[in-house]
């Protein structure tokens, strides 16, 4: 018994690492996508080189992580016949033909357009080429919809029938299924999640050539994108963040009272714990740090509502509260740190310093990967604020596992590790020398057009730009 709990502890720390590396290029790869689709049409709108050379800087970027995402996903697929074949078998019917969905209509798109996207600047017509990248963005937007399906259902089934064999079947209707109650949330806040993880990342890229050279107007003008997308989005992300806990807090209570750290129930209002050490053996938080009463007004919007908590659920049925709990304020913490970057860029972009004042582009570069690790941690608030489930009050994480041997489980996650950090290294460490590069003035446009034949004047040799307060208002 001991030895079966470790092979399935073995086989979720398995699934946990490669789905965490898989997770981070389609939230690079989404948002870069519609970056490198606004970048053409803003292109093809205004015929302006800086949009063009900055569509070549990113799409070479793109297509690498593009690659990793599709390598890491296939080789995760895999552990769910080798590791997990009875949650698979239970549960196939239903997220078979989701996942199927997903590669008839996504992965078909993204591949079929891909091609026409990275090898035809030169070779097709210029909105052929702007279609073929239309394309790749809302194929990417259609693999989020499908695999965000699948995991909402997981988290909150419904639309289901168990025959019997014991079996998840589809009910009625398949629109009940793949619009399940937490579905829309879901999407929402990881798509946004998704778009101000490139935003910072862009911005991150601009920021550091900016600290070289001010007056590169390739830099300027990502700089000028990112910190846009951060302050309209930021705000919007953390609106839709509470309606979706609000969400959790109607179909998953349990989850909830480990992120907000309620062990015991409070009958006349709920305080907001900001930090503290969680104890599940003593069942309380040492050394809180609250705010009285703040939680009901954020859950119930009532000072004195009361809420549930742990103490109202069986220990069997609780998810691990301390990684919950600290996922989910690092995940708050970096949401709220990229809307004060983007107030900041706003005041900056008043007062016509958005490109000169060292410190908001040192921040910036800091704040790079902070979209990274805030998607991973509101990964692992879902997934972990599940548990004991693999689907939600239905079928548990120890009765979903293959028959499974500690030493091979063990052997195979080894490999995994020793495999994904050297490939997947290597890649990022690419990724990082061509970010190292400045976005450079080229003398032909998309579709081969010289720049100067187009009218458009090449932007001048590093050194000689203007700097005056009229070019930085132009760039504004």
């Amino acid at each position: 018994m001991i030895e079966n709990e470790f092979a399935i502890l073995l086989a979720r720390i398995q699934f946990a690492f490669t789905v965490s590396f898989h997770f981070l290029f389609p939230a690079f790869s989404i948002g870069l996508a519609s970056y490198l689709a606004v970048l053409e049409g803003l292109w093809l709108k205004t015929g302006k080189g800086v949009y063009a050379n900055l569509y070549r800087y990113w799409l070479k970027i793109f297509a690498i992580v593009f690659a990793m995402g599709v390598v890491s996903g296939i080789v995760m697929s895999y552990q769910f016949g080798t590791n997990w074949s009875v949650f698979s078998d239970k549960a196939g019917p239903v997220i078979g033909p989701l996942m199927a969905y997903e590669v008839l209509t996504a992965f078909f798109l993204e591949a079929g357009f891909l091609g026409v996207m990275l090898f035809g600047i030169n070779k097709v017509g210029k909105k052929l080429h702007f279609a073929a990248t239309l394309a790749v963005a809302i194929g990417t937007f259609i693999s989020a919809f499908w695999i965000l399906s699948v995991n909402s259902w997981m988290q909150t089934p419904v639309g289901y029938e168990i025959a019997a064999n014991g079996q998840f079947v589809p009910g009625e209707s398949w629109l009940t299924i793949i619009f399940n109650p937490s579905f829309p949330y879901r999407l929402i806040h990881t798509l946004m999640a998704a778009y101000l993880t490139t935003a910072f990342a862009v911005g991150a890229v601009g920021a550091w050539h900016l600290l070289k050279d001010k007056a590169n107007p390739g830099a300027r003008k990502m700089f000028s994108m990112a910190m846009w997308m951060a302050a309209i989005v930021a705000p919007l992300q953390i609106f839709a963040g509470d309606m979706h806990g609000l969400n959790t807090l109607e179909h998953q209570p349990a989850k909830v009272m480990a992120m907000e750290g309620h062990y015991q129930s409070h009958p006349e209002g709920a305080p907001l714990i900001l930090f503290g050490i969680p104890n599940s053996k003593e069942k309380r938080v040492d050394y809180a740090v609250e705010i009285p009463k703040a939680s009901s007004l954020i859950l119930k919007h009532d000072l004195d509502a009361p809420l549930d908590g742990l103490d109202t659920i069986p220990d069997e049925n609780e998810p691990p509260v301390a990684i919950v709990f600290w996922s989910f304020r690092i995940m708050v913490g970096l949401g709220f740190a990229m809307m004060a970057i983007g107030i900041w860029s706003l005041f900056a972009r008043w007062r016509k310093s958005l490109y000169d004042w060292p410190w908001l582009h040192r921040i910036a570069i800091i704040m790079g990967p902070s979209g990274f690790i805030a998607v991973l941690a509101g990964w692992v608030t879902t997934e972990v604020g599940r548990q004991p489930y693999t689907i939600y009050g239905l079928l548990r994480t120890a009765d979903s596992a293959s028959p499974l041997d500690a030493p091979a489980v063990a052997a195979s996650l080894i490999a995994f590790v020793i495999v994904y950090f050297f490939v997947f290294g290597a890649g990022v460490w690419y990724l990082l020398q061509l970010m190292k590069k400045p976005p450079q003035a080229r003398e032909a446009m998309l579709d081969g057009t010289p720049i100067r034949s187009a009218g458009i004047t090449p932007a001048p040799a590093v050194g000689k730009q203007r700097t005056d307060s009229k070019h930085a208002e132009q760039d504004t």
